[in-house]
């Protein structure tokens, strides 16, 4: 619960310096001055797209926040058995490092306007993601081979639906990239390509930081790391 608090505490900051920032108590009728003069608002100046990915990540990672925080009261239960680890995992998750690092890298080519990098970063990251999600089967597929099946045990149905979850979010991102790489093939203009690439590589960050938590969480040695921080509590 005290996840949950924080992490909507957090929420709450973020959405009320934006607010502050659009100058909803502005009264723009009552100023005085001419045109050229008033068009300094202070308002925000971030396009709507960014915002609106904002608007959309703060909603996934509450999603994940009130998933992960059943997961830590649902391990007390006495029938609790936390899944081994595939070594595939750990593939996987540098595999999708080098696709957020791979977008980082276009997106630094679309400031410099070197179009070619940009391709090159968009097909390496969409390569890479795709080969996350494929891992991602395997890894299921492994699972289900040893006997850990979705209604075996509590924890099972945890690993299931928080990585598929992530997988689905990984998917959605996939289409945005193939958006963004026709933009670049049909020859849009510099600054669209710019925000197209800024936005995916923005949404690969958080889908990576997402994942590296969720590793953390899945993997066995969290229940070591949770007795650890008791203690360090206590």
């Amino acid at each position: 619960m005290s996840i949950i608090l924080v992490f909507l505490a957090a929420l709450g900051a973020i959405a009320a310096w934006w607010l502050s920032q659009q100058r909803l108590m502005a009264k723009p009728w009552l100023e005085v001055g001419a045109i050229d003069d008033l068009q300094d608002t202070g308002a925000s100046s971030l396009p709507a797209a960014t915002i609106g990915l904002g608007v959309f990540l703060a909603v996934i990672g509450s999603l994940f926040a009130l998933l992960i925080s059943a997961y830590f009261m649902r391990m007390h239960a006495a029938d609790w058995r936390l899944l081994p680890a595939p070594m595939l995992l750990w593939l996987n998750t540098g595999v999708l490092i080098l696709s957020s690092a791979a977008l980082q890298w276009a997106q630094v080519a679309a400031r410099r306007g070197q179009i070619d990098n940009v391709i090159i970063g968009i097909l390496a990251a969409g390569v890479c993601a795709l080969a996350f999600l494929v891992g991602q089967l395997l890894v299921w597929q492994q699972l289900n081979a040893a006997g850990y099946f979705l209604a075996t045990n509590p924890a099972n149905a945890f690993f299931y639906l928080l990585t598929g979850l992530h997988g689905l979010h990984l998917l959605g991102g996939l289409v945005a990239l193939a958006l963004t790489a026709d933009k670049v093939r049909r020859g849009f203009e510099l600054g669209q390509v710019l925000l197209s690439v800024r936005l995916c590589a923005i949404y690969w960050h958080f889908l990576l930081l997402l994942w590296l938590v969720l590793f953390c969480l899945l993997t066995p040695w969290v229940d070591d790391f949770v007795a650890i921080c008791r203690q360090l509590v206590t």
